[in-house]
C-alpha cells in the first residue's frame, strides 16, 4: 500500500483552529463501518449509541506544558526545546529547534533568572537529543512556570484557556499533545454514560509528537513507527475482560487508547495488566483483536491514523465519509469534530 492512497483535500478553513464553548457539542460523524452507512448526530448523542454493558476505554494521560523557549547559555542564540520522553529523573529526550547548535556538552538556560539549565548528553536517532535538566526544587513546578503547552502546528490561533487542550478526566503528567477524541466528553455526560450501565475504564498512553510526524516512505509497510509508554492496570485490565465475557462492546476513545488495547491484547482479545513501550503500526490488514468500536476526531491527510481508522473501517469507507465530511463543513484535527465507528 502507497502513502499517496491516504491522501484527501481538505480546505485550509475547516481546520479547527478553537475549541467549542461547550465541549460536548462537536459535530458526530457515525460510520458503520461494515456497511459504510453514515449519519450525522451531536456528540452527546453518543449516549444513545452506547448499550449497558459495553465498556468505554479513555486515555487519562494529561498534557505537560513540554515547550521550553529558552537561550544557548554562551552565545545567547535563541532555542526551542521540546519534551518528547522522560528517561529517568532529570533526563529527558527532547526536540530542538535549530538543532544544529545543540552539539554534546552545549548548554541552555530558560527563564528570566536562568532557573533551569540543559546540557546536551547525547545525540539519538531522528536527531533528537538527550539532555539533562538542573534546576531547584520540583521538575514539574518549573516546567509549569517556564513551559508553554504545544499545540500542533496547525493551530495558529493563541488558546485562552490551556485547560481545553486537556480532557477532563487527565489525570498522569507525560504527554507532548492531548487524546483529542476524548476533548469532547464533559464529566455531565461520562456520568450519564455511567447511569445508563455503560462501563469505563482508564489506561495511561503518554501521546508523543511522534503522532503527527509525517510518514517518509512511499510504501507504508516502510515506515518506522514512534514509541510510546503506556500502563494498563488491573482494575482497567478486568473491566475490559469482563466486557468482553459478558458479550458487550469495548470501545476505544482515541487512537491511543486502540493502539494502547491492541499493543496489550492477546489472539483472544484478552487482556494482562502491563507497563511497556508500543511501536505499533495498525494500517489495512490488521486484525483487532481487543476494540469492536472507535470514537476518533478527524486526522491528517496521509497520516498513521487515518491508516488505522482505515483498517478499521475500510480505507474506501473512511475517504467517502472523510469527503461526506467535508461537503457538510464538519471542524477537522485536535480542537473539530468527531467519529463514531461502529
Amino acid at each position: 500500500m502507497r502513502v499517496e492512497d491516504f491522501d484527501y483535500y481538505l480546505p485550509e478553513e475547516l481546520i479547527a483552529q478553537e475549541p467549542l464553548a461547550d465541549r460536548s457539542s462537536s459535530r458526530l460523524l457515525v460510520l458503520d463501518k461494515e456497511t459504510g452507512k453514515t449519519e450525522h448526530k451531536i456528540f452527546k448523542d453518543v449516549v444513545s449509541m452506547l448499550n449497558p454493558g459495553d465498556c468505554l476505554v479513555l486515555n487519562n494521560t494529561r498534557v505537560i506544558p513540554a515547550r521550553l523557549i529558552g537561550t544557548k547559555e554562551k552565545t545567547g542564540g535563541a532555542i526551542e526545546m521540546l519534551l518528547l520522553k522522560r528517561v529517568n529523573t532529570s533526563d529527558w529526550e527532547v526536540a530542538l529547534k535549530p538543532g544544529k547548535r545543540a552539539k554534546v556538552g552545549a548548554m541552555f538556560v530558560f527563564g528570566p533568572d536562568e532557573e533551569l539549565k540543559a546540557e546536551i548528553l547525547e545525540i539519538v536517532e531522528g536527531g533528537n537529543r538527550i539532555v539533562r535538566f538542573y534546576y531547584d526544587g520540583l521538575f514539574e513546578n518549573v516546567l509549569d512556570k517556564l513551559g508553554q503547552i504545544p499545540l500542533p502546528g496547525y493551530i495558529t490561533k493563541k488558546l485562552e484557556d490551556k485547560e481545553r487542550y486537556q480532557t477532563v478526566y487527565a489525570k498522569y503528567d507525560g504527554s507532548a499533545a492531548a487524546p483529542t477524541a476524548g476533548l469532547h466528553f464533559t464529566k455531565e455526560l461520562l456520568s450519564e454514560i455511567e447511569e445508563k450501565g455503560v462501563k469505563i475504564a482508564y489506561v495511561t498512553l503518554h501521546v508523543g509528537l511522534g503522532t503527527f510526524r509525517p510518514v517518509k516512505v512511499d510504501n507504508i509497510e516502510e515506515h518506522t513507527m514512534h514509541s510510546e509508554y503506556f500502563i494498563i492496570d488491573e482494575t482497567a485490565a478486568n473491566i475490559i475482560n469482563e466486557t468482553k465475557k459478558a458479550g458487550g462492546r469495548v470501545i476505544a476513545v482515541g487512537t491511543t487508547s486502540c493502539r494502547t488495547l491492541e499493543s496489550a491484547a492477546d489472539e483472544t482479545g484478552h487482556i494482562e495488566p502491563c507497563e511497556m513501550n508500543t511501536s505499533i503500526f495498525i494500517y489495512p490488514g490488521y486484525k483487532f483483536k481487543a476494540i469492536d468500536a472507535l470514537i476518533t476526531n478527524f486526522h491528517l491527510p496521509k497520516s498513521t491514523l487515518v491508516m488505522l481508522v482505515s483498517a478499521l473501517a475500510g480505507r474506501e469507507n473512511v475517504l467517502s465519509a472523510y469527503k461526506e465530511a467535508i461537503d457538510n463543513r464538519y471542524r477537522f484535527f485536535s480542537f473539530g469534530d468527531a467519529m463514531l465507528i461502529r
